[in-house]
């Protein structure tokens, strides 16, 4: 009922928007879109053990590797910037073989690594693909598929950073045994291989149907929307709700229509999202940046990156123990994440969201009170240890069932048609802006507070994150894109409160 409040629709015509299974076709092309993901999850992964052997064949000091790791998340916060226009110009698809072939051209130079600044350079290559795949994937897999199935398939880019991250620390493991100066660059060069691969391999995949329907291109739409939808019922009616909200008469069955007066390639989009924007947008803009700024802001890239460095300030100290330890954050990781992709659809985005943040902050206040006594102690604690080992466990587990996934299908689906694409890559840019914080600040910031004191903040932050989320974010479980813009009207607000939440 509270979808017939919101939109007028007719219930029956309801029933062709909740198909009983995913498409396949869909699933087969969100998870090769996905694929960049795995790249960018390997290089996040693979660094957090390439780094110990960074410092000692080129001999750097905590400063400098705090710089080799972030400058990947500010290159990364360039290229989101760039990649919502250039999505609207040249199509989602070509913007993911564009990544991929900035992922190439980075691992080969990170792989060759003679000097510091070559890897540095290698780095930021690799951080202007990362900023396109981060913007592109999740809006790809949303603006292909269903309502009903919107949320495993946007959430698979997340799925496949997880893997990617997996995957990274048992090359870290297993090349860790080679010697030296070569295990480092053999365990960053190999993303070349498969960055080549998906360069090809993305062009055998269609484009985005809304993408195509908003240059006027209706016919190529809508038979992208016949392959990737359950029923020709369900086809239609989500070819003509991208039609009127492209502005595009709903009765209009030319093959091609000429936008004459129209912005197809993002024109105008900066004035609407930052300058000018209507009360709707302004708050659209604000769930979606908040939910990427505390997606990084509670400390998670702490975990994923200086897992070794952590674990061994815990009291281990033989590299292949911390390695497997850390392997264990991966497998968490990954578990949860796959879980998660199963539950958007089932359970709803805000109440994953609210259950995962509660977690994260005992986690993380467990995780201080481990870390805290084990440093006082020298490391010889053995519960000190034990704990640490769990809270970190638990944190990436409560992190990967909720917040992990969401930021990434809720920004991609929350803005308007038109404003999508720059608008999720001003999300991803405050993504990485937050990354770049967490990850070239947290050495110093342990030598300043502790290890302990540091995550201890992170649980501060995740308890403010937690009244924010309750607060302002409304549940879009089970509605089409062009549904959601009704959750954020002001028109709307109180026939939406009671079921979806604040708003």
């Amino acid at each position: 009922m509270a979808d017939q409040i919101i939109t007028g629709e007719n219930p029956v015509d309801k029933s062709v928007e909740k198909p009983a299974r995913v498409n396949r076709y869909a699933l087969q092309c969100a998870i090769v879109a996905s694929i960049v993901s795995i790249i960018f999850g390997y290089d996040t992964g693979v660094m957090s053990g390439a780094m110990v052997f960074i410092e000692e064949d080129l001999k750097t000091n905590d400063v400098q590797i705090e710089v080799l790791t972030g400058i990947l998340n500010l290159c990364a916060l360039v290229g989101s910037l760039l990649a919502g226009r250039t999505s609207d110009i040249i199509g989602r698809r070509y913007t993911i073989v564009l990544a991929s072939i900035l992922f190439m051209l980075g691992s080969i130079l990170m792989g060759w690594g003679p000097s510091y600044p070559v890897l540095l350079t290698g780095r930021c290559t690799a951080g202007l693909g990362v900023g396109f795949a981060l913007m592109v994937a999740p809006v790809y897999s949303a603006e292909i598929a269903t309502a009903s199935h919107r949320g495993l398939l946007a959430s698979l880019p997340h799925l496949c950073i997880s893997i990617g991250i997996l995957l990274g620390y048992l090359v870290n493991y297993f090349f860790s045994k080679l010697p030296m100066h070569i295990g480092w660059r053999l365990m960053l060069g190999i993303a070349a291989i498969p960055s080549l691969v998906l360069a090809f391999g993305i062009l055998k995949m269609p484009e985005s149907p809304r993408w195509l329907i908003l240059q006027g291109r209706l016919g190529e739409g809508k038979r992208i929307l016949d392959l990737v939808s359950n029923s020709p019922e369900e086809a239609e009616l989500r070819f003509q709700d991208i039609k009127t909200a492209a502005g595009i008469d709903a009765k209009c069955e030319d093959e091609v229509v000429k936008m004459e007066n129209k912005k197809t390639h993002g024109e105008g989009v900066w004035k609407e999202l930052i300058l000018r924007p209507t009360p709707t947008v302004r708050r659209v803009l604000l769930t979606a940046l908040g939910i990427h700024f505390f997606q990084h802001a509670t400390g998670i890239e702490a975990v994923l990156l200086y897992g070794p460095k952590i674990f061994k300030r815990a009291g281990i100290t033989a590299k292949d123990k911390l390695f497997l330890v850390t392997i264990g954050v991966g497998i968490m990781k990954t578990t949860f994440i796959f879980t998660a992709t199963f539950l958007l659809d089932k359970v709803g985005r805000r109440k994953l969201l609210l259950t995962s943040v509660g977690g994260m902050v005992c986690a993380l206040t467990m995780l201080g009170f481990g870390l805290t006594m084990a440093q006082n102690s020298g490391g010889k604690l053995a519960w000190a240890l034990v704990l640490s080992i769990v809270s970190a466990y638990s944190f990436v587990a409560v992190f990967s069932i909720g917040l992990g996934p969401i930021t990434w299908v809720y920004s991609s689906e929350v803005f308007p048609l038109k404003l999508r694409a720059q608008g999720a890559s001003l999300g991803v840019a405050v993504n990485r802006v937050m990354n770049a914080t967490v990850s070239m600040s947290f050495l110093s910031l342990t030598k300043a507070i502790t290890t302990g004191g540091a995550f201890f903040m992170f649980a501060g932050v995740a308890a403010v994150a937690w009244n924010f989320f309750f607060f302002l974010l409304p549940e879009t479980k089970g509605k089409s894109l062009e549904e959601i813009e009704a959750l954020f009207q002001r028109d709307g607000d109180n026939k939406v409160r009671g079921e979806n939440g604040a708003v």
